[in-house]
């Protein structure tokens, strides 16, 4: 490579931050919101900024490609992996996924949007096969991409692992056409890890496959191309692919990185403050938010999720932030003259997690962290590193793993409280915990199922029972057999000891967050999920919040009826007890500065200006496509154009909150919309309406507008998304706001796009239900079927 100048191009996932060459705490990332947060704001200025971000925390890293973003759809709400993901609507994830790929782009970073296609759910998502139409694809699953690339210019786009209509995706014609013939792609096609299988797929237009060198293209492509199985051609394509993504990151000797529109760097965490709240949802508001901080003499805070938040979905998303802001955190900071209490009411975590830094000593420097040595079987130290994190990931950096027989950390621990802790450790194999030199744990633990990504990232958790005494330090000394490590991910692990909770007397949790509930001014209850949930690896198969945190929230609201609770979940789930309470916000994963913009949200420092881009169902009998689970490797898509809102209508059943839904702080009227009275294939309509903020404070608000055809000769849904616009204006101002509808939003898939000549019913308002206004446009087709008639 050196002999023409060209250097590695390193590439990193990051759709909600960058991490960087190597998973180290020591090498912190920007923790931004999760891409529900972001979809939730339904404001493509606020994903381009969220792309130049990332584009900047690459920079700092030495990264090239971003991996992402994520633009599957949110076909079913049991996707384990939806927090990642934008929306179940195509034109809303179309529209941000160019957004987020321009911002990336224009700043010299390449952007790639994944998973190249009906990746929408996790469950054997190495061998499924998706059975889905021809039209669900074109109108549905592919539309996110098409933007991404005919718009946006992606630079490169990911294979998934599923394959697609009896094909795997690194094989499959899809990546040809539409992809290249249709698009005019002219990027790199990289293949999820390890998705590439055989050396069939280099005779397709897949042009990297990863991780390499090794893998299954490895020397066997050489060999296929001299025995004349793949064209030199083929190859020369890919290599050209390869070389112009090098020229347009600066990775190519006379080339410097492309940057057409460089934007300014802004401050990361300022902007994932202001991200956040922007994409949190007020769904209920019965007169008790925004707090005012001068009326407030006490709060009880209440929740697992309110002190140990998530900020990330759990898998190859992850980054490693220096900090989190729970919302404890933001909340204390926010009210400093205010009776702050915490209680934990019930419990959410799942099987292990770290020990706090500030209660581990490294023994070697004295300093916060543990000791980690790889050993050969002699006992020979082979690598040694300093580490300030008990939940440890090796993938990439120099530690021997494959080499190395024998992994021993060590720490002393020291405990705040007197009592019986669970110490135990979450890894796939076999180790042992010691104790001031004593064997407390000594087990082999196996993968739940087969999936790579959620043995790696999520895998199962043992513990055992250790009396401490507050204040007296532990020697606690761990070691992981390493022996037989073999396959792609063999120099690679991932490893965590810890803490397990201890829910031994979850009535007195309770009654605990109920006493001080009652004696406060008000209550904010944090329910939420946990890394067993909502994360890479596998599906969800409830909707329930899980432990008690249902019982929690209606003991807490039935003590004090000015309760507001937060959902800190990355996607839908259920919440019974909704209209129980006196305020419900979403702040799906908030990312690292989650505490401090709910604080801003809460106090009304900031506006909770997102609005739902899934549908939330009150009961999982109601969901109108559920199925995620493969039926002899098999997921059909049975309901073709009809997911999210789309099935709702057509079920005709009222979900918890619908698509598009969102409140504010403020009320708004819609007037005087108007639209053009025709349009042709290749045209645009214009929408517009006056809107009018009718309240006290500046606010924001997002018009919507869907189209309908209910006399169509072919299947459509009841209504669906054409366009929209976030709209700002200050108390008892009016805007007007115009959104362009192009008559491709009419159009219908049917080998080819087809327009269906007449009148078109347009929806004016805020959500999928809630249209006040209606208009009339006329599709005329004379000139499309003069033109075809020449041919």
């Amino acid at each position: 490579m050196e002999k023409i100048g060209l250097r590695r191009i390193l590439v990193s996932d990051g759709p909600s931050g960058v991490r960087g060459e190597a998973w180290d705490e020591r090498d912190p990332s920007l923790n931004l919101p999760s891409a529900t947060a972001l979809s939730s704001a339904w404001d493509p200025a606020i994903a381009y900024r969220y792309g130049s971000v990332s584009a900047s925390e690459a920079h700092r890293k030495g990264v090239d490609v971003v991996l992402g973003p994520t633009i599957n759809l949110h076909r079913s709400p049991y996707g384990g992996r939806h927090f990642e993901a934008f929306s179940e609507d195509p034109l809303l994830t179309a529209e941000l996924a160019a957004a987020y790929v321009s911002g990336v782009q224009d700043n010299g970073v390449g952007a790639t949007p994944k998973h190249y296609v009906a990746n929408d759910f996790e469950t054997d998502r190495f061998t499924v096969d998706v059975q889905v139409s021809d039209r669900a694809l074109r109108e549905l699953y592919l539309l996110a991409f098409e933007k991404a690339i005919t718009e946006a210019k992606a630079w490169l786009v990911m294979s998934s692992y599923n394959s697609i209509n009896g094909t795997t995706a690194t094989e499959n014609h899809l990546l040809e056409t539409p992809l290249n013939t249709e698009w005019g792609f002219d990027g790199v096609v990289i293949s999820d890890w390890t998705g590439v299988r055989s050396v069939e797929s280099a005779k397709h237009s897949q042009d990297l496959a990863m991780p390499g060198p090794a893998g299954a293209w490895g020397g066997a492509l050489v060999t296929a191309v001299r025995m004349g199985e793949v064209q030199e051609s083929a190859i020369d394509r890919k290599v050209l692919r390869l070389l112009a993504l090098a020229a347009r990151v600066g990775a190519l000797d006379g080339f410097e990185s492309v940057q057409a529109n460089p934007v300014p760097i802004e401050d990361g965490l300022a902007f994932a403050r202001e991200a956040a709240a922007a994409g949190t949802v007020l769904v209920r508001n019965q007169s008790e938010l925004p707090w005012s901080a001068e009326t407030l003499s006490s709060v009880a805070v209440v929740g697992h999720n309110a002190k140990f938040a998530r900020s990330q979905g759990g898998g190859s998303a992850t980054v490693l932030p220096v900090r989190v802001i729970s919302p404890l955190d933001g909340v204390r900071e926010a009210l400093p003259g205010v009776d702050v209490s915490y209680s934990i009411g019930a419990i959410v975590q799942e099987g292990v997690v770290e020990l706090p830094l500030e209660q581990i000593m490294n023994p070697r420097t004295g300093e916060a962290g543990v000791l980690t040595r790889f050993l050969h079987a002699d006992g020979t130290e082979l690598f040694a590193e300093d580490r300030r994190s008990t939940a440890l990931v090796w993938f990439g950096g120099d530690a021997p793993i494959a080499d190395a027989n024998l992994l021993e950390l060590t720490t002393r621990y020291t405990p705040e409280e007197s009592g019986e802790i669970l110490l135990g450790f979450a890894s796939i194999g076999h180790a042992r915990i010691y104790v001031d030199d004593e064997l407390v744990l000594d087990r082999i633990l196996l993968p739940e199922g087969d999936d790579l990504g959620a043995a790696f990232l999520a895998p199962p958790s043992v513990s055992a029972s250790v009396a401490v005494t507050a204040g007296m330090p532990l020697a606690v000394r761990v070691e992981v057999e390493l022996e037989d490590r073999v396959g792609a991910l063999a120099n690679a692990m991932a490893f965590t000891f810890g803490l397990e909770p201890d829910d031994s007397d979850p009535d007195e949790l309770m009654a605990q967050a109920v006493t001080a509930a009652r004696d406060a001014d008000v209550a904010l209850v944090v329910v939420g999920t946990n890394s067993r949930v909502e994360s890479e690896g596998y599906d969800r198969d409830s909707l329930a919040l899980p432990g008690r945190q249902d019982e929690l929230v209606r003991a807490v609201a039935a003590a004090n009826p000015r309760t507001v609770v937060v959902v800190n979940s990355g996607s839908p789930v259920l919440l019974p007890w909704r209209n129980d309470v006196a305020a419900v916000l979403f702040s799906y994963f908030g990312g690292q500065e989650f505490g401090h913009a709910l604080a801003d949200v809460l106090l009304g420092l900031r506006e909770p200006g997102g609005r739902l881009p899934t549908t939330w169902p009150k009961t999982e009998g109601d969901l109108p496509v559920s199925d995620v689970t493969p039926a002899n490797g098999v997921v059909r898509y049975d309901e073709g154009i009809h997911i999210g809102y789309r099935a709702w209508l057509k079920a005709g059943t009222a979900p918890a909150y619908p698509f598009g839904h969102g409140m504010g702080y403020t009320n708004w009227e819609l007037t005087d919309a108007t639209c053009g009275s025709a349009v042709e294939p290749g045209g645009i309509v214009e929408v517009a309406a006056t809107v009018t903020n009718t309240g006290t404070r500046a606010g924001k608000q997002v018009v919507q507008v869907y189209a309908e055809r209910p006399e169509s000769t072919v299947d459509r849904p009841v209504r669906w998304l054409v366009g929209f616009a976030p709209v700002w204006a200050e108390a008892s101002r009016s805007a007007r706001v115009t959104i362009q509808v192009p008559a491709r939003a009419f159009a219908y898939w049917d080998n080819g796009w087809q327009y269906e000549p007449g009148g078109y019913t347009l929806r004016v308002g805020t959500s999928a239900v809630e249209l006040p206004h209606t208009l009339s446009v006329e599709l005329n087709t004379a000139k499309l079927l003069s033109t075809a008639q020449v041919r």
